[in-house]
Parts: structure tokens; C-alpha cells; sequence
């Protein structure tokens, strides 16, 4: 415990006028930014609430400035204010982003980043990140990084499932840079010194089955994912193609507009999704009558199945397009907007629920499967008996 010392007390009234000196510069201060934002259009009237907000924040930031042991990097109190604002939604999926986050974030969606190539996710039961799965060819898969490992720190730092988005940025990094990362398996601290490099997301494989049934995996909804499932759809119908199975396990999620674009594909006209703002808006994705698959299709679901695998298992559940197969999925039924601001950073909010075509909200629920097989070595094989049986009649 850390004692206050009689020199300290005896400066109370010191310390005292010193607060009362930096009251007036926060008050002019609020004035002053009030008088700018009303010039610049923002604001026309600007309450005495949000007065009296300001001019706390600007206190405990001259104060912190005033007394701090070190001088503070004024920067990163900034960015840490940002960041306060979304952590205080209490929702997991709503942060903000430095310019250097939110850059790799979009970089993400294009399917290539500087990183070592595995895919995180919450672990529910430890509050921890937990990879998911672990690229081909990747330096992760190099350094013996496994699925089901608990991340525990990078760099030294420690990090919860809450910091994900954080965690993530700091695995990134420059091509050819090397990053610590401490994780835990069967109970014991493993550190890996792994290096980076540009990593290419491969979010689409496909081939043909026995007995005619294509198989297209999805790995994730990036940009150029409706397009190749396209192709590898269209391969597959080429080589006389009988049924379809959609492989969306340990997939996590992604861009809305590619389920639309898978969508219309394979189901013609029909509701994808919907979606329900806090003031009850409604607001329907729906897919085109231009093409639809006329065959038997199975998605395979498991527990990591999220967000867009989930609206896409959703799509071919309610409009009879198909069945599914395998546990349910993660639960994941929020909508999230994300804006670039014009400094380069930006966030990620979310600005809705989400619906599928039939009214069932999954959040923290998911979706079970028609079929359910726990063990995943099982899966597959039931999908092809079933389509067997669905192809005879």
C-alpha cells in the first residue's frame, strides 16, 4: 500500500489552487470550442450538460498533464478518450480504430495482410482468444501454432477476448519483423518467436464428391469470395454437378454484400435477412429471380459458424433451398456500420439486430442444425448420405 506523506497533505491547499487555476482555462476553453463548432455548422445550441462534460474532460486532462510523474503522450490520451467512448457500450463488436488499426482492418477485407496466418476467436468459457484455425502454408502452421491454442500475450502484453481487435493489431505488423507470442495449450505457457509475412486468405475451395456432389468450402467473406464461389460453383455444374454442399464451419463471418451475392446465386427471389434498428426500422436484404440452384444443398454448421455463415445458413434454412448439418452456430445476430474518418481512423458500430427470413433472432443463440452430428469427422459423411438418398429420388 502506498502511504501519503505529511509533505504531500501540507501541499493540499496547494494542490487545491492549482485546480482552481486550471478551472477557468477549461471553461474558456469550452466556450471558445463551443463558438467554433457553431461556426463550422455542427451545432447550433449546445446544452449545459454537454458543457459541463467538456470541461470535466478537459479538467482531468490538465490535471493529468499538471500532475502526472512524466510528461504524457498527449497522443495517445487522445486515442485512449476515443476508445473509452465505444468500450463503454459493453458490446464486444463496437471499437474504435487508429489510423494504423482501421488500415489493417480494411486490408483484411481484401483478402491479403502482413501477419502469421491464423484465425481467432472468443473463447466463451476462459475469456480468452482462442485460435480457430491455422493457415496452410502459413508461418503460423510453420511455428506448430494449433487450433484450439489460447492466445495469452503478444509481445508481453497480456490480452482478453475484450481486446481482440487490439491483440490482432500487434500480431501484425511489417513483412519479415518477428513478433513474441505466449499461448496456452493443455495447461502450459508455450512463447513462439514468429516472423511475419503477407498472408493471402484462400477463403474459397471446392471439388467434386462421390456420386456428383459438389462441396464448396467457404473459409470467410472477403472481397473476392461471392466471385470465386461463382466460379468454383460454376466448375462444378460444368462436371454435371447432382447436389451442393456449403461448408461454413470455423467460419466466422465477413462482408454482408457477399452473402447477397452468394444468395442470388443459389436461391432466386427470396428474403436473405432482415434487419431492426432501435427505433424498430426494417430493412430487407432480399436476392435476385435472375438464378437459382435447382439442387439438393447441405450446409455444415459447427460452433464457430458466425455472422455471415450464419445469415447464409439462415437464407437456406427458411426458404427451403436446403438442410443443415452438424451444431449450432456461434450466435452471432448484431449488424455492425464501419466508417473511415477523414484522419485515417475510424470505427465499427453496431447499428442493428438481425433477423432471419422467417423471424428467428440468433443472437447468443445460433441456429440448430435439421441434422444434428457433434463429432466433426462425422459430418461430411452424413452430408453425402443424405444428398445420396435426396439425388436416388
Amino acid at each position: 500500500m502506498v502511504e501519503v506523506s505529511d509533505k504531500m497533505k501540507n501541499n493540499k491547499d496547494s494542490l487545491e489552487r492549482r485546480f482552481l487555476r486550471i478551472i477557468p482555462v477549461v471553461l474558456v476553453t469550452a466556450i471558445v470550442t463551443s463558438l467554433v463548432l457553431v461556426n463550422l455548422g455542427f451545432l447550433g445550441f449546445v446544452p449545459p450538460s454537454e458543457y459541463k462534460k467538456y470541461a470535466k474532460y478537459k479538467l482531468l486532462e490538465q490535471s493529468i498533464k499538471a500532475e502526472f510523474y512524466k510528461k504524457p503522450d498527449e497522443k495517445k490520451l487522445e486515442e485512449a478518450t476515443y476508445k473509452g467512448l465505444f468500450s463503454g457500450l459493453d458490446d464486444v463488436y463496437s471499437s474504435y480504430y487508429t489510423a494504423d488499426e482501421m488500415k489493417q482492418l480494411l486490408e483484411v477485407a481484401t483478402g491479403k495482410y502482413v501477419g502469421i496466418g491464423f484465425v481467432v476467436g472468443a473463447d466463451k468459457a476462459t475469456g480468452a482468444i482462442k485460435v480457430e484455425s491455422v493457415m496452410d502454408n502459413s508461418p503460423a502452421k510453420q511455428a506448430d501454432v494449433r487450433k484450439g491454442d489460447l492466445v495469452v500475450a503478444v509481445s508481453g502484453k497480456k490480452y482478453s477476448y475484450m481486446d481482440m481487435d487490439i491483440a490482432v493489431k500487434n500480431i501484425r505488423g511489417p513483412e519479415n519483423t518477428s513478433v513474441k507470442i505466449t499461448f496456452l495449450r493443455d495447461g502450459k505457457k508455450i512463447d513462439k518467436a514468429i516472423t511475419r509475412k503477407e498472408i493471402k486468405i484462400v477463403s474459397i475451395e471446392s471439388r467434386m464428391l462421390e456420386d456428383k456432389i459438389g462441396y464448396i468450402n467457404i473459409k470467410s467473406f472477403e472481397e473476392d469470395t461471392a466471385k470465386d464461389f461463382r466460379k468454383a460453383l460454376t466448375s462444378l455444374e460444368d462436371q454435371g454437378m447432382k447436389a451442393l454442399i456449403i461448408d461454413v464451419r470455423d467460419d466466422g463471418g465477413g462482408l454482408l454484400t457477399v452473402v447477397q451475392d452468394i444468395s442470388d446465386r443459389i436461391l432466386g427471389k427470396a428474403v436473405i435477412v432482415y434487419t431492426k434498428d432501435r427505433q424498430g426500422n426494417k430493412n430487407y436484404l432480399k436476392s435476385s429471380d435472375k438464378e437459382k440452384l435447382d439442387l439438393p444443398i447441405v450446409v455444415l454448421t459447427n460452433g464457430n459458424s458466425a455472422s455471415a455463415s450464419e445469415i447464409l445458413t439462415g437464407a437456406v434454412l427458411d426458404n427451403k433451398a436446403g438442410i443443415s448439418i452438424g451444431e449450432t452456430t456461434y450466435g452471432k445476430g448484431l449488424v455492425q456500420g464501419m466508417l473511415k474518418l477523414k484522419d485515417g481512423s475510424g470505427y465499427k458500430l453496431t447499428t442493428a439486430q438481425y433477423f432471419t427470413p422467417n423471424g428467428s433472432y440468433i443472437d447468443k443463440k445460433g441456429i440448430k442444425p435439421t441434422i444434428e452430428v457433434k463429432d466433426k469427422a462425422q459430418q461430411l459423411p452424413k452430408a453425402i448420405e443424405y444428398l445420396k438418398e435426396k439425388i436416388k429420388k
